[in-house]
């Protein structure tokens, strides 16, 4: 049985699996270069984001109704039930929607309809992140946040993602101000292929209570301290490293490392109909690959509950019930959850 964990790095665009992309296509009267899923999949192979990126943005174009997010969403979910996630918080990109001429309110609308149709039907407790694409700038970024504040109540913060090198942090300082004005928490992209600075900038600059990716931190040794001192939690995800080509093999990455430095790291899945996987996916791939024992594999699960915007009670909850979940395992010792057998 997979084990209880929150899911913090998910851009909901990034789950639209070939099957489901030909539905919508066809709906909305959208043409593909194919609709076979098998010459589709075949496409989800990148030299870098950028290559990714453009694949993904000529995807998303489908999306053009309050149903086809539902679906989106809802598809998600179920994955996300079936994989042990008790709490997902969910990046989601208004921006790309709106330059394809999608109303926000179809956005929003169709996927808090999901997250609230997965809560009642799973017990799946879930939130949406909304992400500034940081190529489009400062400015866009605020008026993005300026038209979404009427649904306000439909999303728990902001986050930061698209092409990282040449778009510092800093360009979205104001933004990230407004953010905070109105009581929303704040995440950034950072650290994955932009280096320590960015990660700084996101921390000092953005006030980013969480880093997304933050694999780059560990080239710098003062920043590495202020991580493990603050417990800022870093959402890693394996998979997507190896499939961007930031790390040439998942055997290279430096989770473990990350895990011996003491930090607060999380695994997650990113955009896994592209990426080689979801959340349990990730999960039994660094088990296998790099050598984590049963008790590292709970700890990145129990650092994704103290990682999480949810309540006090909830990640009480949680944990309990992942302490329970390792208790039950007879080749697993109990007397510690952080244990490395």
């Amino acid at each position: 049985m997979p084990l209880p964990k929150a899911e913090l790095h998910l851009h909901i665009e990034g789950t639209l699996e070939p099957e489901l992309l030909v539905t919508i296509a066809r709906r909305n009267g959208v043409s593909l270069p194919t609709t076979d899923v098998a010459e589709l999949r075949a496409e989800y192979l990148f030299e870098d984001l950028q290559t990714f990126l453009d694949l993904h943005y000529r995807n998303v174009a489908v999306l053009r109704s309050e149903q086809d997010f539902y679906d989106l969403a809802t598809a998600y979910l179920r994955r996300a039930h079936t994989d042990g996630v008790r709490r997902a918080e969910i990046f989601f990109d208004p921006q790309q929607h709106l330059r394809n001429g999608v109303p926000l309110e179809a956005v929003m609308s169709g996927l808090s309809a999901a997250l609230t149709d997965a809560r009642a039907a799973d017990g799946i407790s879930a939130d949406l992140i909304l992400c500034f694409l940081r190529d489009l700038g400062g400015e866009a970024a605020k008026e993005t946040l300026r038209a979404a504040l009427p649904f306000r109540d439909r999303f728990i913060g902001v986050g930061l993602d698209s092409t990282e090198v040449g778009y510092p942090p800093s360009l979205f300082r104001e933004a990230y101000a407004m953010a905070a004005a109105e009581g929303l928490h704040r995440v950034a992209h950072a650290g994955e292929e932009g280096g320590p600075d960015y990660v700084w900038e996101a921390l000092d600059i953005l006030g980013a209570e969480r880093i997304d990716h933050g694999i780059r931190a560990l080239e710098d040794a003062h920043l590495v301290e202020r991580l493990r001192e603050e417990r800022i939690p870093l959402t890693v995800c394996p998979l997507s490293n190896v499939a961007l080509r930031t790390v040439s093999t998942l055997a290279d990455h430096m989770l473990p490392a990350m895990l011996d430095e003491g930090l607060l790291v999380t695994v997650n899945s990113d955009d896994p109909a592209y990426f080689g996987g979801y959340v349990e996916r990730n999960f039994e791939a660094v088990g296998a690959q790099l050598g984590l024992g049963a008790g590292q594999l709970a700890r990145l699960a129990e650092n994704s509950f103290e990682a999480c915007f949810a309540t006090p009670e909830q990640r009480a909850a949680w944990t309990a019930e992942l302490h329970d979940a390792m208790s039950r395992q007879p080749t697993q010792p109990t007397e510690s959850l952080g244990s490395d057998a």
